[in-house]
Order: structure tokens, then sequence, then C-alpha cells
């Protein structure tokens, strides 16, 4: 209300000087009483503000080396004290009424929300759904739940689970074409395999001698996958996931059981999706973000990200990868996702008894990841037949 009035008496002020009105006009208004009418603020999207809200956070910590105090820390309480400085800093920049540009594109975001909502009616089931432009490295929509309210947990940047044999297209098959240059019509092998006391299984315990690479890829077969992570070396194919700095991958997961998805923390699907760009950008590897810039209120900008691309393959493994990802919609698991467009490919994903579920995949302009699952990691078996995380994805990126 003061400043209400302050603006009240300028603007009769410079009325009366203008010879607007009066000086008794001025004196009547000025005696005026006001009545503030205020409107509730309301977020149109909650999901991505929030998103924008942690990734500021991001970019001023690295911007301003809070990052690298934080990693220092020779304490919980020191690294707890410099994060609680971090915190009060992006505070009060908030307070001097900066400008944050995003990628945000509303069409998408409004397109992924009513997916969810169309095709996941079930009050105790959750999904969560990111979404990439591969040619801008932008981040133009992300869902954080069904009836998400800004500020609560978010599951498209926060939730870890096992992706299944989403991992696969990285983890797996991607690294073994590039060690041994295998096209995807090489045979490989698809029976039962024992590696210790790990004995995996095909679906439906199917057992499939030689088929080629395509055949195992795009119906998921999981011996052939548990084979070939285990014929290039654990350890070395983790290092093709370094460059995407999977936040909860650890040591731990070094194990026959990750060809299949079996992390101990798992991925968020945000994660996931920003590692399947690499499909789209001719196997080079570019960190995808939100913000734009973040400017101060004359325009200048105070931070931006600064980006880096990394090859992660090579072109020749990428297009062999490609034609992989297509045909798992096209004749695969994926034929549920499949729609016109000029390319599209991804992968599925299904964990143990059922307790998430998996699809990401790229046309020739986004990448997007959806994941489908319930807070409490229970089996949502009763939902699989229907394959909702397919519809999702094809509702959201045509």
């Amino acid at each position: 209300m003061d400043r209400t009035l302050l603006r009240q008496e300028w603007i009769l002020q410079k009325m009366l000087e203008a010879h607007y009105i009066s000086t008794e006009e001025y004196e009547h208004a000025r005696n005026e009483h006001l009545t503030l009418n205020q409107r509730q603020r309301i977020d149109e999207f909650p999901d991505y503000v929030t998103y924008i809200h942690h990734e500021l956070t991001e970019l001023i910590a690295q911007s301003e080396g809070y990052s690298w105090r934080i990693e220092q820390a020779e304490s919980d309480e020191t690294r707890q004290e410099i994060e609680r400085e971090l915190q009060n800093h992006v505070q009060q920049l908030l307070e001097s009424g900066i400008h944050i540009e995003t990628a945000l594109e509303p069409y998408r975001q409004n397109s992924i929300t009513k997916a969810v909502q169309r095709y996941l009616p079930e009050d105790d089931i959750q999904a969560a759904v990111a979404m990439i432009d591969h040619h801008n490295h932008e981040i133009v929509a992300i869902s954080g739940g069904k009836g998400y309210n800004k500020f609560d947990f978010h599951r498209g940047y926060q939730d870890f689970r096992q992706p299944g044999s989403a991992i696969k297209p990285i983890l797996v098959y991607g690294p073994y074409i590039e060690e041994t240059g295998a096209s995807i019509s090489t045979q490989i092998d698809a029976s039962n395999i024992c590696i210790n006391d790990y004995c995996p299984t095909n679906y439906g315990d199917q057992e499939y001698g030689h088929v080629p690479i395509s055949t195992a890829f795009k119906h998921s077969y999981n011996t052939p996958a548990v084979r070939l992570l285990h014929q290039i070396g654990i350890q070395h194919a983790f290092t093709y996931l370094e460059p995407f700095s999977f936040s909860r991958v650890v040591s731990d997961d070094y194990v026959p059981g990750a060809a299949l998805g079996g992390l101990t923390y798992g991925v968020s699907p945000l994660e996931l999706t920003q590692a399947y760009t690499t499909f789209a950008t001719d196997g080079a590897f570019t960190r995808s973000y939100g913000i734009r810039a973040v400017k101060d209120q004359a325009g200048t900008i105070l931070y931006s990200w600064e980006q880096e691309s990394e090859q992660v393959w090579s072109s020749s493994t990428n297009q062999k990868m490609r034609s992989l990802l297509d045909e798992v919609i096209t004749s695969g698991t994926g034929r549920q996702a499949n729609m016109t467009a000029s390319y599209r490919g991804g992968k599925t994903g299904t964990t143990d008894e059922y307790r998430n579920l998996w699809f990401v995949g790229l046309t020739d302009q986004y990448t997007a990841g959806v994941w489908i699952g319930n807070d409490d990691n229970q089996s949502i078996e009763r939902v699989n037949n229907r394959s909702p995380q397919l519809d999702i994805w094809r509702e959201s990126i045509k």
C-alpha cells in the first residue's frame, strides 16, 4: 500500500503540472481512499518452474565457485554451511529482480501433462517426462508427476530408478559396436548364460541361440546383452557413461546385471533422456539446459551456461545405433510408439516385477524420456500390457 500511495501522489502531481487536472481535482483525487484488489499469482507451469529454480542454483554454484567448495569440504558441517550460503545468495538474487530466460515451449509442456493424464488415469501410479530439443541442447519441457504442485518432490530430475533395458543402448550395444566394429546383422549368442552365480534369463525363459544384433536389440533379449557387456569388460563399458555424469552411478554397479539396468540407485528420467540425445548428434554429447541466460533489470547477462561437446562414439557406430533404435519402434518392443516421422527410434525398459516402465526415444527434433512407476516402488504389472509409456511418448513428441 505504501508504494501504491507514492505512485498515486506521483501520477497526480504530473497530471497537475501538465494541466490535465485542476488544483481542486488534484486535492480531491489525492484524498480518495484506495483499495488494493490483489490477485493470487498462478504458476502456469509449476513443473518447469521448479526445475528452473533447481538449475539456477546449479548455475550459480558452478559460476561462483560454490560447487568446488562443496566438493572440497572436509566435513558434513562445513558442506552444509556452504550450501546454506549458496541458498542465501540465490534468494538474494531472486529478490533483486533478476530475469531468467528459459527454453520452455508451452505447447510441449502442456502436451506432456495432458498425455500423462490421458493415458495414465490411475490415481496411485505416477509418471515423469523430460523433453529436449537436441539441436539447440535445450530442455523444453519436463514434468514432475501427475497433479504436480510447485516445489514438491520432482520426479523428472529428483527420482532415481533402475532403467531396465533402457540402459542397453548406452552401456552395452553402443560400446560393443564401437569396440568391435560389429554390424547390426552380426550374429550374437542369445542362449542362457551364467557368470559366477548370476544367471539371467530372457523374457518368458526363452532361449534363442545365435541371432543378429538387430533381433536381440529390438526384442530386448537379456542374455546376449549380459554376454556382450562381459566380452567388452564391465569397467571399460562404464567409461562410456562418464560423459553423461549420472549422479547416482557408483562402483558397486560394475556387475553383470548392469547390462539389464540393475543399478544400485538408478538414473533420473532427465539424466537418461540427456544421454539419448547423443544418438541425435552424430555420437557427440552436449549437456542440455533449461536456462538460456540470467539477466539483471538492465538486461546485462549475469550468468549463462558454457556448453562443451564430447565425442562418445564414432559417427559409424551412431548410425548403426539409430538403425537399431528405429527397428524397436517399427518391428520391436516399441511398436505402439510408432508414428509418421522422418526419423523415430527408441528403447523400452522394464524392471523386475514391473516396478518401473520406461521408454526413451527421439525424432529429428526432440529427444524424450518417459518413466512410469509407483512412489513406493511397488509393482505396476496391471498396466504393463497397456504400455502407457509408449502412448505418452508418442502423444508428447508428435
